[in-house]
């Protein structure tokens, strides 16, 4: 039987999701023998060598390079899902959302606490290399199709494994109650 194919990503977010993927403990033991990682911090790869059968995200889109990341996966996962708050919603980094971007980047850059006095040349870094950032952070779901959701910051590890084996074994993908509404 061969083996269900994986790829992830960490776009605008913290990668506190793939921490908790990883703290699904003596598990990933299992999941290794159920998937084969392709691109992914994970195992270090970092081009896509095949189609992958599921794709997951962790963070929004905050620049372009973010969103080419978003589009090559969802060309390349049969299956994608955003995983954790940042990919859902925006997340922490969205917070900037109603702040202008050029006062955001002033404040980092040229008037922030830690800037101002410390550096008479400070400026913005605009180097062709750079990624060109977004006027706002996007969740995933507003720049491609997205298949499945996984709620949290982050998702349970508990949750993320019982995603997976859903998804890798076609069982119904069950998100009880209290995953998805805070009480």
């Amino acid at each position: 039987m061969s083996k269900t194919i994986i790829a992830t990503t960490s776009l605008a977010g913290c990668f506190g999701c793939h921490m908790s993927l990883l703290d699904i403990d003596e598990k990933i033991l299992d999941l290794i023998e159920l998937v084969e990682f392709n691109k992914s911090p994970i195992n270090d790869i970092k081009e896509f060598t095949k189609m992958c059968d599921i794709g997951l995200i962790e963070g929004g889109c905050c620049n372009d390079e973010n969103v080419h990341i978003l589009k090559d996966f969802r060309a390349h996962c049969k299956i994608l899902v955003s995983v954790g708050e940042c990919a859902i919603m925006g997340g922490l980094p969205a917070l900037r959302n109603n702040i202008p971007l050029q006062e955001c980047l002033e404040e980092a850059y040229l008037n922030g606490p830690s800037v101002m006095g410390n550096n008479e040349n400070a400026v913005i870094p605009n180097d062709e290399e750079l990624p060109v950032i977004l006027n706002k952070v996007y969740p995933c779901h507003e720049v491609v199709r997205i298949d499945y959701y996984l709620p949290g910051c982050p998702p349970r590890a508990e949750l993320i494994w019982e995603a997976l084996l859903a998804l890798v074994t076609g069982d119904p993908l069950k998100l009880p109650y209290e995953v998805v509404k805070f009480d």
